[in-house]
């Protein structure tokens, strides 16, 4: 069996994580797989084609600023990507993020209708049936759900400095991502499930299968976490984020940080970038993205709590490392974050409660570590994925 992925990134992000993932155990099973993504560069090892340049990636940016046209740019490159796909001639293809300034959509989807061969696409957030924005749950919008138009997000990414093309962009995607007929539509969460049966995508067949993670790297591992930064009578208070920014409670930790005994917890936070460091209060203690997996164990092993103050999730696999590592859950019920966690190893609060956080931690440290281990099972990323791998045979027969 042949297999194309395509992903914006490959083994960078979540979502390039999960894709390789996937691209990883087929070729264990003795499947061949191509994974084609638009940036950045590829592990080695992997069997994987870039499509377009870095120089294209900009220019795709640029008509996204000027014109809001994220998804319709990349002519060339996509058309040069294309040749090389009918090269190959996969068996099925799955789809992942096609936003991210990459690849056209109009063009990727007319080779779709041409070559009718199966299609998987694992919706990682809702970009795929808007007119401009990937995640709409934090200002309520449901323009969504009958015809986008004057944008409220419009210099959200993928921002446009200048026009709103939203309602031009939501004709265009429901016209083509309603084109081909042979495609199954896969959510990591029930929350996105259900938010996609409102869509006009609504039609296609639905599955969910949840993201995965990598028990065996995800455990509670004894390290020197706490000695190296001098917390060894503190505390701990966590959090994590590949990008920290208001939607993912950026604002609520710093008003935490001020309301807690500075001389009991401390808070800190994996992801800001160099700039937030300078502007960070003094305890709160920051450290830069890792891609290290292994470093992130140790860290929300160390941890005495998981704070995850999300306004927009899909599933929150953040959650569910800290629970594998035997850190317990503190979470807002925000989109699919509240399927990861349950009473037993956590507490769920409503958005924008974080001031019921310091009077609730005490709670979590009755909390069992086989009991957060068990809560992290059905994530194993081992087993999830392999329902993909049998959703490819039920789809071309095999």
């Amino acid at each position: 069996m042949k297999l194309l992925q395509i992903n914006s990134v490959c083994g960078l992000g979540s979502t390039g994580r999960i894709a390789k993932d996937i691209h990883d155990l087929f070729a264990k099973l003795g499947h061949e797989c191509l994974f084609a993504y638009g940036r950045g560069t590829a592990p080695s090892g992997i069997n994987s084609l870039r499509i377009g340049t870095d120089f294209d990636n900009y220019l795709h940016a640029a008509a996204t600023r000027l014109f809001d046209a994220h998804g319709f740019s990349s002519t060339s490159a996509t058309k040069e990507f294309i040749k090389r796909v009918k090269e190959y001639n996969p068996d099925l293809i799955h789809l992942h993020n096609l936003h991210g300034y990459f690849i056209n959509v109009e063009l990727l989807f007319n080779y779709l209708k041409e070559v009718s061969k199966p299609i998987i696409w694992t919706l990682h957030d809702c970009w795929a049936f808007t007119g401009h924005c990937a995640h709409f749950d934090y200002i309520g919008c449901d323009r969504w759900q009958k015809g986008c138009h004057d944008c409220p997000q419009k210099s959200i990414y993928p921002a446009s400095l200048i026009f709103d093309n939203s309602k031009n962009n939501y004709v265009n995607k429901r016209n083509i991502f309603t084109s081909v007929a042979n495609m199954v539509i896969v959510t990591p969460s029930k929350w996105l499930a259900n938010i996609v049966g409102k869509s006009f995508l609504n039609s296609y067949p639905l599955q969910v299968i949840n993201n995965g993670i990598d028990l065996e790297v995800f455990r509670h591992i004894s390290n020197d976490f706490r000695q190296r930064y001098e917390l060894q009578d503190k505390f701990i208070i966590l959090g994590v984020a590949n990008i920290w920014a208001f939607k993912k409670g950026l604002d609520d930790f710093i008003n935490l940080a001020k309301e807690i005994n500075n001389d009991k917890y401390k808070i800190v936070m994996v992801g800001v970038t160099a700039k937030q460091l300078k502007t960070m209060p003094k305890n709160i203690l920051g450290i830069e993205r890792t891609n290290n997996v292994l470093e992130l164990a140790q860290i929300y092993s160390a941890a005495d709590v998981f704070f995850n103050p999300t306004y927009e999730e899909v599933l929150g696999m953040t959650n569910l490392e800290a629970l594998a590592c035997g850190t317990p859950v503190i979470t807002y019920n925000s989109g699919g974050s509240p399927e990861c966690v349950s009473s037993q190893s956590g507490i769920i609060i409503g958005k924008g409660e974080w001031k019921k956080v310091p009077e609730i931690l005490e709670k979590t440290k009755s909390i069992k570590y086989e009991t957060m281990r068990d809560e992290a099972r059905p994530f194993d990323k081992n087993k999830n994925y392999m329902e993909y791998i049998n959703l490819y045979k039920k789809i071309i027969n095999v």
